[in-house]
């Protein structure tokens, strides 16, 4: 199979569909890679490298996009590169449709076969694809929280862990998942003062399991979310139902009573977002003021930490790239039900249920279109 690897175009994305040492990999198996010219270069992966690995460097995305039978991303195509997508063609990468009929459209109007990182599942029920960047995430909104609490950025001043005399920021993280967890570990690595709030008795307890007196789990109710939300210095909307649309925590008037100053960092953007008054940012304007409370809605957050991320997204990816590679994409998908999971669009129809329901779009099943 020839897989091609483009540069990505979104706003400060310098993340990157395959590693040098992903290259070598499908390389070795019989496949040819071609990666756009410096693909990589800021996060010191260079051209040379992937030559090293087998790689062939195309001098612009048209070439790739026109000639690969398989295309390897990290974000969702962007405008630009919708005329670039051809039927059959196999797209696998971040696709995020439910908040995006836009793209959504595109994607059937090409025929093309669109997988998607975050709707593949593993044997217990997971995201292998979104928990590596998940975990980028969820550190990181933290990070840019504790940031974004200063004067000069619209925040109160106020430092998540406090000094001697002077009590903690309040941490409210609305999620206890994969990025609930990671954004929980850091904000008690500073000393905040944590609060954890999910509908899922059983998470909530192992959250205290795992963190013990360190913070607090509340179990997620309307009167909760108010209450520690409008108590907060920092709230963290970490909730995610695979495929859809995020549910909208936290009102435009809750958001009115909120404290001066207080952060909101909404990782659940690239679902939609979880809170009212959230709107796509990126990374060159990554803010935005609504009364008073600074908001932070980054849709692609791991972007920062791009080579991380790219190492941590690979590792994960890898053996799916090469399944499909190996296998073709409809015998990858007959003999893993997991990644099956992951196909959005095919032949011009959504074949993802809850993207479907979200955009009010007709749905085919993927057994039905495995099927045929």
């Amino acid at each position: 199979m020839r897989i091609g690897v483009p540069k990505e175009i979104k706003n400060h994305e310098y993340r990157v569909g395959m590693t040098p040492g992903s290259v070598r990999e499908a390389v070795h198996r019989g496949h040819e890679v071609v990666v756009e010219t410096n693909a990589a270069h800021v996060i010191g992966l260079e051209d040379e490298h992937y030559r090293q690995a087998g790689a062939t460097i195309a001098d612009n995305a048209a070439e790739i996009w026109a000639t690969a039978d398989m295309i390897v991303k990290v974000k969702e195509p962007q405008a630009s590169e919708y005329p670039l997508i051809r039927e059959d063609q196999v797209l696998f990468t971040y696709l995020h449709l439910a908040p995006d009929p836009a793209q959504t459209k595109a994607l059937m109007e090409s025929k093309s076969v669109a997988i998607a990182y975050e709707t593949v599942t593993d044997p217990r029920g997971g995201l292998p694809l979104l928990t590596p960047m998940s975990a980028v995430a969820g550190r990181m909104s933290v990070q840019v929280g504790a940031h974004c609490l200063e004067i000069e950025m619209g925040g109160s001043g106020q430092l998540l862990g406090g000094v001697p005399g002077v009590p903690a920021a309040k941490v409210v993280i609305l999620g206890g998942g994969i990025v609930g967890t990671h954004a929980t570990s850091m904000a008690v690595g500073l000393g905040a003062s944590v609060w954890v709030v999910d509908m899922s008795p059983q998470r909530l307890y192992e959250l205290d399991l795992q963190f013990g007196s360190k913070i607090h789990t509340v179990f997620s109710t309307m009167d909760a979310i108010e209450e520690h939300v409008l108590e907060a210095d920092l709230v963290i909307g970490a909730v995610l139902v695979a495929g859809a649309a995020a549910p909208k925590l936290v009102s435009a008037e809750m958001v009115q009573r909120m404290r001066r100053g207080a952060v909101m960092v909404d990782v659940s953007i690239d679902q939609g977002g979880c809170f009212e008054t959230s709107r796509p940012t990126s990374h060159a304007e990554p803010t935005y003021i609504v009364d008073d409370v600074v908001h932070y809605c980054v849709t692609n957050m791991p972007g920062a930490m791009a080579r991380t991320s790219t190492f941590a997204l690979n590792n994960a990816t890898l053996p799916f790239i090469l399944d499909l590679a190996d296998k073709g994409w409809r015998q990858a998908l007959q003999d893993n039900p997991h990644l099956a999971n992951g196909l959005n669009v095919h032949g011009g129809i959504v074949t993802n249920q809850p993207v479907a329901k979200a955009l009010s779009l007709p749905y085919r099943g993927v057994s039905e279109v495995l099927a045929a």
